[in-house]
């Protein structure tokens, strides 16, 4: 009975890892999305750029959503189209994740 129970508890904690795993992906990197902001966006977007100063903390979670829903639509959309859709996601995951009213809001710019 004890040896069913233990598979048992291993075949469930198995499950659960791989459904988090499975949820998980799909996300993007935030840190190489930070880095991938900086490299790409940073140079216009920041004070006495040629763009609006930008920072995660310039927007709320539900306004980058909106920002990366039209992406194609952006001034700066030629930009975007050099990244690729991984490097998309890394940036809305570093942007969206550390937003003005996130649970980690971006400390500095």
């Amino acid at each position: 009975m004890a040896k069913k129970l233990v598979v048992a508890a291993i075949i469930m904690v198995f499950m659960v890892v791989t459904i988090g795993v499975a949820m998980a992906e799909g996300k993007g990197n935030a840190r190489k999305g930070k880095y991938l902001f900086r490299k790409t966006c940073r140079s216009c977007h920041m004070e006495g750029g040629s763009a609006k100063d930008l920072s995660p903390v310039s927007k709320t979670q539900a306004e980058w959503q909106i920002v990366f829903d039209n992406i194609g639509k952006l001034e700066c959309k030629d930009e975007w189209a050099k990244l690729s859709e991984k490097d998309n996601l890394d940036v809305y995951e570093h942007l969206y994740g550390h937003a003005f009213d996130s649970p980690s809001p971006a400390k500095c710019k």
